[in-house]
């Protein structure tokens, strides 16, 4: 007979936020759903109204709100969705601008970092007005080939306020596989770094970079963070200028939001490229924003009390969940490298650290710890 391992207890049930969204939903359309099969039953039989409940139950910031939340169900793909909402990402990202702890970063052993609410606001707002002078607008792309830190983070929500669409790719990947991706979409501004850590090595990456960028002729600037030297030779690279030389003027004190339809492009993410060139499929805004505040939410039950890890490369559709788990106002722990460097207890490690209360990662972490025989309760404090 199969053991139960885990049940909730009465309370935690009561205080989950999808039991508050049955109770909301229940009050709102005149419903008498009291299980979760009802109330799954109910949101895929009445689809409108689901979503509608979605967007009001997380608070979703809009300057307009939709005048119709679908056009027609039958057309698929097709369907309209959020006619007539006007609103942004970053806006929806960025609800606390406190002494909270934001970011918390972790370079394998390398490398640490923190960002309160505050800061990242304040870097987000910089560098939004430094890329609307460089000319970055509605609809133009931005692209990072970056490590898993908190510059990208900054970088991404940064170019998503002033309505460009983001693209990334993780520093791993080799020149000829981020231009396959990039070429594609024609990037203005160009993210990335002089190097990357892994396993405890030092990469430089330089050459790589210079190849990228001699192969995208959109690119008008190359916008590089110093990861592995404290002032990398960047002169080589062609419309290449430091990161913190562009943060290093007067304060921004608010960041001048664009608002797009929930329609537009958001952002642009990559299949694998198994099959001939990487496909780019394109993420809109309104999708982005409700199915990640759906998730957040409702599944993964995250709120200001949170400290969140995802073990995501920049390459990963993972990444960007993470940066959108921000809007739970909780504290995103961010992890660079190997998970298993220096040995198969490092991220535990860190969870024990940092009182990590929500892990996110794939089958090959958990995978790998079982090979190990790591049995993380026994060893630490969680």
């Amino acid at each position: 007979m199969a053991k139960l391992l885990w049940m909730p207890s009465e309370q935690r049930k009561k205080e989950a936020k999808v039991t508050k969204f049955m109770d909301f939903v229940n009050k709102k359309y005149n419903l008498n759903l009291s299980s979760y099969q009802e109330l799954y039953n109910w949101s895929i039989e009445r689809i409108p109204e689901f979503w509608e409940a979605v967007w009001d139950f997380c608070k979703v910031k809009a300057r307009e709100r939709p005048e119709k939340i679908v056009d027609d169900l039958s057309k698929f793909p097709g369907a309209k969705w959020f006619t007539g909402a006007s609103l942004n990402y970053t806006e929806n990202v960025l609800r606390r601008k406190d002494d909270h702890p934001a970011l918390i970063f972790y370079g394998e052993t390398v490398k640490k970092g923190r960002m309160s609410y505050k800061d990242l606001y304040e870097n987000v707002a910089k560098m939004a007005k430094v890329l609307r002078q460089m000319g970055v607008k509605r609809g133009d792309r931005v692209v990072g080939y970056i490590p898993n830190f908190m510059e990208g983070i900054v970088a991404m929500l940064a170019s998503c306020s002033i309505g460009a669409i983001w693209a990334s790719c993780g520093i791993e990947l080799g020149p000829d596989a981020v231009i396959d991706r990039f070429n594609q979409i024609e990037p203005k501004i160009l993210f990335t770094v002089d190097g990357y850590f892994y396993k405890g090595k030092p990469f430089d990456v330089m050459s790589n970079v210079k190849k990228v960028v001699e192969n995208l002729p959109s690119l008008q600037k190359v916008i590089v963070i110093p990861y592995l030297k404290e002032k990398p030779e960047i002169s080589t690279i062609p419309k290449a200028v430091f990161y913190n030389d562009l943060l290093s003027g007067e304060k921004v004190d608010n960041i001048e939001f664009e608002y797009l339809l929930a329609d537009d492009p958001h952002i642009i993410l990559f299949s694998s490229g198994t099959t001939g060139k990487p496909k780019c499929i394109v993420h809109s805004l309104g999708g982005t924003i409700l199915v990640h505040f759906k998730t957040l939410c409702l599944h993964y039950d995250l709120s200001e009390k949170d400290v969140m890890l995802f073990i995501a490369s920049p390459s990963w559709m993972v990444w960007n969940v993470q940066v959108s788990a921000l809007a739970t106002g909780g504290t995103l722990v961010l992890y660079d490298g190997n998970p298993f460097f220096p040995d198969y207890g490092r991220i535990w490690e860190i969870i024990q650290t940092e009182k990590v209360t929500f892990l996110g990662c794939g089958a090959g972490f958990i995978l790998g710890c079982m090979q190990a025989g790591i049995k993380p309760k026994e060893k630490f404090n969680l």
